[in-house]
């Protein structure tokens, strides 16, 4: 059985709970993603603890945002782990994304463009530049011409990003809600089948399968739904 291209972002709040949540859905699934407060918290214990006997991808998503010589440290600290990738903030610059990608040449570097949270006034808050489509587009570009192999955005970005960028960068998107569900603190979502549609290769769903009382079944029935609607 092929696996979905789906990370189970494994946001628990011990280290207990993830692994069961792993165990759980990496039958169905192709990666589990580590966030920020397991790996605040455990460190690199977690990573084998969520990795288990299946072997599963994992996906470190610490967001890694500092001066180019601090952002290496870190990339080189955590890529002896081997995660299949690595999150860095595409708002570093250039210069900080070399960094990661030369310091972790066993990991895919991601971009995080904009944060899935943000809306229109909220970029213009923080300075950024507007609409979300156009900002993302330039940090996207910005990211592939300093090294990174991968890039994160949110489902409507997909589309336009694939054209920008082309097959090879593999493009995750968070924001991700099987019909019917919550769309929580995302403010730019779509279906699982539409983001794949669009472009995506790697979805990032959390609480639509962790959330539910049996996470394996809830990976399942999003992995069969994918399985009907991809060619």
């Amino acid at each position: 059985m092929t696996h979905a291209p789906i990370a189970v972002a494994l946001d628990a709040p011990d280290l207990e709970t993830a692994a069961r949540w792993a165990d759980l859905v990496t039958p169905h699934v192709s990666t589990v993603k580590v966030g920020l407060e397991l790996y605040l918290r455990y460190g690199p214990d977690v990573i084998a603890s969520v990795r288990g006997a299946s072997g599963v991808q994992v996906f470190l998503d610490l967001k890694l945002h500092d001066i180019p010589n601090t952002v290496a440290g870190a990339a080189r600290a955590v890529g002896r782990l081997r995660p299949a990738f690595l999150t860095v903030h595409a708002a570093g610059g250039p210069a900080m994304i070399r960094a990661a990608v030369e310091a972790a040449p066993h990991t895919k570097i991601a971009a995080v463009t904009v944060l899935t949270s943000l809306s229109e006034s909220d970029l213009a808050a923080v300075g950024m530049a507007g609409p979300a489509g156009d900002a993302v587009r330039r940090l996207a570009a910005l990211s592939v011409e300093a090294g990174a192999t991968a890039l994160v955005c949110s489902p409507h970005e997909v589309a336009a990003l694939r054209a920008e960028v082309g097959p090879d960068i593999t493009l995750i998107t968070p924001g991700v809600r099987p019909a019917g569900s919550d769309t929580q603190d995302q403010a730019r979502v779509a279906t699982p089948e539409q983001a794949l549609a669009d472009g995506a290769d790697l979805l990032v769903i959390g609480r639509p399968i962790t959330g539910s009382p049996d996470p394996g079944a809830a990976a399942a029935a999003i992995a069969a739904t994918l399985r009907r609607t991809t060619p």
